[in-house]
């Protein structure tokens, strides 16, 4: 069994604590660091990250959607690929935003989780 880990962002509980999350969520919230950190970013680990928050001014197109749909599945495989397996990745490029939808399983756990993230561009 896992034990409960720090929410991110980062969070005051109803009791005024610092608010937790079960694994799966967890999992969630690393996903989310990744995709959202910038490579270079992180001193420690410059090529750390899935670059989203770079494409903020760019172009929107089916076109970038898959290029961008290739450099998370690499990066995602290469920093959480001990943690998940993709089972699915789709990246949208819908009017004025992109639509991630990932599938993967949690390795400790095995459990299967589907989360869609939507960032506007």
């Amino acid at each position: 069994m896992q034990a409960a880990s720090f929410d991110y962002p980062y969070d005051i509980d109803h009791r005024g604590r610092t608010a937790a999350t079960d694994y799966g969520d967890h999992v969630r919230d690393m996903i989310e660091q990744l995709l959202m950190t910038d490579p270079g970013e992180r001193v420690n680990r410059p090529d750390f990250g899935g670059g989203l928050r770079q494409l903020v001014f760019a172009p929107n197109s089916p076109e970038l959607a898959a290029t961008l749909g290739f450099t998370l599945r690499a990066a995602i495989q290469l920093w959480l690929g001990d943690v998940l397996e993709i089972q699915a990745l789709d990246v949208e490029a819908q009017e004025s935003k992109l639509v991630i939808s990932l599938t993967y399983v949690i390795r400790d756990t095995g459990e299967q989780r589907s989360d869609i993230l939507e960032r506007p561009l």
